[in-house]
């Protein structure tokens, strides 16, 4: 009888795993998104018109770019002297700065875009490894008696020129604040000197821009908080003087998507000069056929540096003049004449092997750039530039005068 009642029994299986179920499991597992997130992939559109813009060249920041690349091995080795060197003079152990990269882990990992997969630990060593490593090339460029005379960077084989522009690329990014919190724990004679200050020393130089000065005395002051170096650069070379200005140059609808070149906004009688009372890159102004320009340096590290504004501002600010602005100088400089023409006023600087290669640089920034005609910076220029060079009696005012002496005569001669 009981052997009979066993084989009655059924076994009853756990009920299936319903797609409601499986992705409400999943919705519960979403990391939620933080507005402390400033650091970001290069999205593809840009990364494809030039790559090398945005990789590294020979060190390694952060761990978007933790690839295990051999071609930054040795770098590798040398950031770790570089944190014996920070930590040998602090007078505090290793430990001390485990726990204090540490105790700011989540706040860290929230100011990456994308989840960063590493454990703890290796996250940890990742961002002190780096962060004391760019403390320490702040302080060895400040105080150059803290450099080894075999020292790679500041001296053999001199890396410095390639380092300091790998610290200005958005994949390549250290949160500033873990940089403040390991230099407060700096406790020597440093307490004189701020990190703002050691900033502003490292780059001013280097980010060579007349009519910018006191932008930096506002990062001195400590009146600008910066997420990061790709921020300090938008805010002390590109960013616009003055909100009520934005909404003012924004509050027009752009109808004609371009604009002359420079040689052809000359041939009708623009007379090009150089805008010496700038505050910013964006104080531009058109007016009685006369058009301003603050002047910038063109150089090698231009596209880098402008490349990687564009791409931090794309994914992270509402405001996206400095896209606008290589829009407006990818018009004016189609070609060699026109960049030659704005060297020739003052304006453009160029410090590349010849103005062929300065024009390809420039004409070719806006690509990847998004035009919107309804929020476009420079709106009311193009429109003043497009008037101007469309008038014909600009044009028939030219023709009457070489007919008339017999010469070619240039606009700048028109126009005085």
């Amino acid at each position: 009888m009981e052997r009979k009642q066993m084989s009655h029994l059924i076994d009853i299986e756990d009920p299936p795993v319903t797609l409601v179920d499986s992705m409400g499991k999943e919705f519960e597992s979403l990391s939620p998104l933080s507005p402390a997130c400033s650091i970001y992939r290069v999205p593809d559109r840009l990364r494809h018109v030039k790559q090398k813009a945005y990789k590294p060249k020979v060190v390694s920041i952060g761990p978007l770019r933790r690839s295990g690349s051999e071609a930054f091995k040795d770098m590798e080795e040398h950031k770790m002297r570089y944190l014996r060197d920070f930590i040998g003079r602090t007078g505090k152990t290793l430990e001390f700065f485990i726990d204090v990269v540490r105790e700011k882990e989540a706040e860290l990992r929230a100011c990456y875009a994308e989840t960063i997969q590493f454990s703890s630990e290796k996250f940890v060593k990742i961002i002190l490894v780096d962060a004391a490593f760019i403390v320490e090339v702040l302080l060895k460029s400040f105080n150059s008696e803290l450099q080894d005379k075999n020292d790679r960077i500041f001296n053999k084989p001199w890396l410095i020129q390639d380092v300091w522009t790998d610290m200005l690329l958005l994949e390549n990014q250290l949160p500033f604040f873990i940089l403040e919190h390991l230099f407060n724990s700096y406790n020597n004679e440093t307490k004189t000197i701020t990190l703002n200050q050691l900033t502003v020393v490292f780059f001013q130089n280097r980010l060579e821009s007349p009519g910018i000065k006191y932008r930096w005395e506002e990062i001195l002051c400590g009146d600008i908080k910066m997420e990061h170096f790709v921020d300090l650069l938008r805010h002390v070379q590109f960013k616009p003087d003055g909100d009520d200005e934005m909404a003012t140059r924004r509050n027009m609808k752009l109808r004609t998507l371009t604009t002359p070149s420079a040689t052809k906004l000359h041939e009708a009688g623009v007379l090009f000069k150089v805008r010496k009372d700038s505050k910013s890159l964006f104080d531009i102004k058109f007016e009685k056929g006369k058009l301003e320009i603050p002047s910038f340096i063109l150089s090698d590290e231009t596209e880098y540096t402008i490349r990687n504004s564009v791409a931090f501002e794309q994914c992270h600010c509402n405001e996206n003049y400095i896209n606008d602005y290589v829009i407006l100088i990818g018009r004016l400089v189609e070609t060699r004449k026109d960049i030659d023409l704005l060297v020739k006023q003052g304006i453009i600087e160029n410090r590349l092997s010849n103005s062929r290669e300065g024009s390809l640089l420039l004409n070719k920034l806006a690509d990847g750039a998004i035009l919107d005609q309804y929020n476009f910076y420079f709106a009311s220029l193009f429109e003043e530039l497009n008037k101007y060079y469309n008038s014909s009696w600009h044009k028939w005012k030219v023709v009457k005068l070489d007919v008339a002496t017999g010469t070619l005569v240039t606009c700048q001669t028109l126009t005085r």
